[in-house]
């Protein structure tokens, strides 16, 4: 009976360390100015497999936690970019970013590629 009790504690160690290693948390700059921008941002990112997510107006910089078995870094932050939000990998095409409320047209620089 012990031995089993060990088993099923070791099984449930295992399962467990598998379900907590697919989540990540990483931090990627997100061009933007305002609570406004941060509400757009959020929201973006908010798609299947992301459980936090939060935009910094300040230091620009977005925080989320994502099960990676579900979901992409690249495809979080092509979803922001779709909104108009440059990210430090990918850009907003001009259609979306022209149509951002005036004050949150933030100074575009040259990030990198234009995300499809």
């Amino acid at each position: 009976m012990k031995k089993i009790k060990v088993l099923l504690a070791a099984a449930f160690s295992v399962f467990a360390m598998a379900v907590f290693a697919q989540s990540k948390t990483e931090t990627f700059k997100v061009y933007g100015n305002c609570e406004m921008c941060k509400k757009r941002i959020d929201k973006a990112a908010a798609v299947d497999g992301v459980s936090k997510a939060s935009w910094n107006k300040d230091t620009k910089i977005m925080s989320v936690t994502y099960d990676a078995s579900k979901v992409s870094m690249d495809a979080i932050q092509k979803k922001i970019a779709g909104v108009g939000y440059d990210t430090e990998k990918f850009t907003a095409d001009d259609k979306s970013y022209n149509q951002l409320p005036d004050c949150c047209q933030y100074d575009r620089k040259k990030t990198a590629k234009k995300s499809k």
